[in-house]
């Protein structure tokens, strides 16, 4: 289970360090809010804030094994929302496909399932082992906080202009 959060906890914080600075590859946070605008959101730079913390804190947390319901319930809705910008170049990741998404989504929501196990914050802070039904409430609640945000920030393309 360490292996797992760590792997998992830290590659979705390291995406959210990207969207906000020049740090593991990022460009920044003119870079993060660009990307958002390209990809079709409203809020530029607040956008890529808030997705920069959102999985910063989420990857955080699932690393230390702290809170992992909640952490879980974080890292899928961020992991949701890239899922959905992904979509239309199908699965696969060499067509930048949202497989790498849907991985983090189903590791996010193993440990919720499973919890953090015996080396985390959790079971030192004696929070675990959290009951099994808690993955159930982290899967809807992430899937469908990715999907609202997708709603509420998603601007619909423009339609094309006919030329006369």
């Amino acid at each position: 289970m360490l292996i797992l959060r760590l792997l998992v906890g830290l590659l979705v914080a390291g995406h959210g360090v990207q969207k906000v600075s020049s740090h593991l590859g990022g460009k920044g946070l003119e870079g993060g809010a660009e990307e958002f605008r390209a990809d079709g959101f409203r809020g530029g730079a607040l956008t890529a804030l808030a997705a920069g913390a959102g999985q910063i804190g989420s990857g955080l947390l699932l690393a230390a094994g702290l809170l992992t319901p909640l952490a879980a319930t974080g890292a899928i809705g961020v992991m949701t929302v890239a899922l959905t910008v992904k979509w239309r170049h199908g699965l696969w990741v060499q067509n930048d496909g949202y497989e790498y998404p849907l991985v983090l989504i189903g590791a996010a929501a193993a440990l919720a399932a499973t919890g953090p196990g015996a080396w985390s914050l959790d079971a030192a802070l004696g929070l675990a082992p959290y009951p099994l039904w808690w993955a159930a409430p982290a899967l809807v609640a992430g899937l469908a906080g990715g999907l609202l945000t997708r709603l509420v920030l998603h601007r619909p393309p423009a339609p094309a202009v006919a030329d006369r």
